[in-house]
């Protein structure tokens, strides 16, 4: 047999080996991917995508900083092809995930041929904890593994055509790059990646001939236009949308930079606890963010141990390969440009670098740049003279160990990461919330409340974490949902922390009746509470037995609210904002007198003592 086919034989045996690789890491992340449920923005993403029509300005919002079309198209859909649909979810992302990795070995090969040493990053890729957190949040998914898939195949494309100087390899690449952007503002960086590949590996002579490696990038104008022309489109749509953009708090954005210290600090977090230790396995332990997600929690001793190690690696490939100082700058550029400074510009000074610099989310398409560099600063390109500084020498195998302690590493590291609930407690409150509602007849006061913070958070999703909200996709309930108790609401009924529907009760204050019920007419009658109440909004429930329906005048300090108050027995709801230790009521008007029993002053809770229903909350 030829050598020219033996090396085919190899490169088959390479290509097929890392196809295996892909199916292997697919089967594996599938036991966790099948296990997550929505959460957080995954709700207020679809529930946007149910109330919105597909245009330019639904698709065109900026999300504190995220412009993502293609995914609201996605969330789009979702709410019209059955809401919270896992199976379709956990479908995608397993796909996407299947084409990032094929997309990263076919640039690798295209890169440093079909030779067995491109299965070390492709490896590292498919191993690395650093994109498993993502892959527990939908809308996450949506943003990082688009561009996963797009950088390496806009680049693969970008290469073809420096080859070849076909023009359709071009159209590719800049296909491929808007498909990216399409999802994520991190695929601008895919036209600088492009240019640094070249000017640093594609387009070189020999070595003596930097500067004319320069010129040669002007070979390949043709492709700079279009590259240019479509990063300058972008931005103007991007930043059109960031300033105009108004945030579901009612506010706009408005983008800074932080204190320079808040600066170097997230830095310094970000890289020495999130993409060194992620880089080498770790963070092997993980800090719980609920049930369903988590963020790295390196311990001490191994951070460093990772920054020494990591130095080692960087001091070792500069000295042998050339070149390797240029691969570890792009990383480090791309590290600081793409991942940090959105965040600076986001963020920071909500959450914190003491936070935020443990939230490996950001780093995850940053996998497939630590991938590539790992390729460019230790394997030569294909057809690549004179790659090495110095000789090789007997030790070139000493990465062998290092690499098995990190593919050990991510094993833990992952093990560690789905050893927690992930969506099933979501899942499960979801799930007892609609059977809830459909064992309440039509028309049932439900009062709307927040769903729980480890559901979606009121406090960055406002009314989009509202179980009407929440719960209405992909229809609405037939129940009559209430922001607030006022006047004689029957029987209400509210979700307590299960999602099982319970009777509403006041938590508070108790006025028991007093020989009957008191006449209350025109003149205000002073009702002394067992105790002062600050000041704040608060819920009166006042029983009555009335002879005609009347209107009730009802007065905590300087806050004055007026309720109907039906006829017979019943009772009505107040929300009345003030504070002080009497209620004084009176009726208004005109109006029949009325008499009054039982009254409660306080907060609306679920009854804990009444039946549930269901009785047994949903267990998954």
């Amino acid at each position: 047999m030829t050598a020219q086919g033996t090396r085919l034989r190899g490169g088959d045996v390479v290509l097929a080996t890392g196809i295996v690789m892909v199916a292997v890491q697919l089967v594996w992340k599938y036991e966790l991917v099948r296990r997550t449920f929505f959460r957080q923005d995954d709700f207020h993403y679809i529930i946007r995508g149910q109330e919105s029509g597909f245009t330019w300005d639904y698709l065109m919002w900026v999300d504190v900083g995220h412009l993502l079309p293609g995914g609201f198209g996605i969330s789009w859909a979702m709410a019209r092809l059955g809401g919270y649909n896992e199976v379709l979810a956990h479908t995608m992302t397993i796909a996407l995930q299947a084409g990032a990795g094929l997309a990263l070995l076919r640039l690798l090969r295209l890169l440093f041929g079909a030779r067995p040493a491109i299965l070390v990053p492709l490896g590292f890729y498919l191993l690395t904890p650093m994109t498993i957190p993502s892959l527990s949040w939908w809308a996450a998914v949506l943003e990082t593994l688009p561009l996963q898939l797009a950088l390496p195949m806009a680049l693969s494309s970008h290469l073809l055509y420096v080859r070849d100087g076909r023009i359709r390899h071009v159209v590719a690449a800049c296909a491929w790059t808007l498909f990216g952007l399409l999802f994520f503002v991190k695929a601008a960086f895919i036209p600088i990646l492009m240019l640094v590949l070249t000017a640093g590996w594609l387009a070189r002579g020999s070595a003596h001939e930097a500067t004319a490696a320069w010129k040669r990038l002007w070979r390949y104008w043709r492709a700079w236009l279009p590259y240019t022309a479509l990063l300058a489109a972008y931005s103007w749509i991007f930043f059109t949308g960031l300033y105009n953009s108004v945030q579901i708090n009612n506010a706009t954005q408005t983008p800074g930079l932080p204190d320079p210290a808040v600066a170097g600090e997230f830095f310094w977090m970000l890289g020495s606890r999130g993409l060194i230790p992620s880089a080498l396995g770790g963070p092997w332990q993980w800090r719980p963010i609920g049930d369903d997600y988590a963020m790295a929690a390196p311990p001490d001793a191994l951070t460093w141990a990772g920054l020494a190690i990591t130095a080692a690696v960087v001091a070792v490939s500069v000295r042998w390969r050339r070149r390797a100082w240029l691969a570890w700058s792009t990383l480090l550029g791309y590290f600081l440009l793409a991942d940090v400074v959105p965040v600076l510009l986001g963020r920071i000074e909500l959450l914190g670098p003491g936070i935020l610099g443990y939230e490996l989310r950001y780093l995850a398409a940053t996998a497939t740049v630590v991938a590539i560099v790992l390729g460019l600063a230790f394997i030569p390109l294909d057809g690549e003279e004179h790659p090495w500084l110095r000789p090789r020498t007997r030790l070139r195998w000493a990465w062998a160990p290092l690499a098995a302690a990190v593919t050990a590493g991510s094993v833990w590291s992952v093990a560690a990461y789905a050893d927690r609930p992930l969506g099933r407690t979501v899942r499960d409150y979801v799930g007892t919330a609609t059977l809830a509602l459909t064992r309440v007849p039509r028309g049932t006061a439900v009062l709307d409340t927040y769903v729980p913070p480890g559901v979606a958070a009121a406090a960055f999703f406002h009314d989009y974490a509202l179980h009407s909200k929440v719960l209405g996709v992909p229809d609405p309930w037939p129940v009559t949902w209430l922001r607030e108790l006022s006047g004689p609401v029957p029987n209400p009924l509210t979700f307590d922390a299960q999602g099982r529907l319970r009777p509403v009760a006041i938590q508070g204050l108790r006025l028991p009746q007093r020989g009957g019920c008191v006449p209350v007419g025109p003149s205000e009658v002073r009702f002394r509470l067992p105790g002062r109440l600050p000041g704040g909004v608060y819920t009166a429930q006042i029983s009555y037995l009335n002879s005609a329906e009347t209107t009730l005048s009802v007065r905590l300090g300087l806050g004055v609210t007026e309720v109907r108050a039906g006829k017979d027995l019943g009772r009505t709801f107040a929300r009345i904002a003030g504070g002080g230790g009497e209620l004084t009521i009176r009726t208004t008007g005109n109006g029949p007198p009325a008499c009054l029993g039982e009254i409660r002053i306080g907060h609306p809770i679920p009854d804990e003592t009444a039946p549930a229903i269901p009785p047994q909350p949903v267990d998954s």
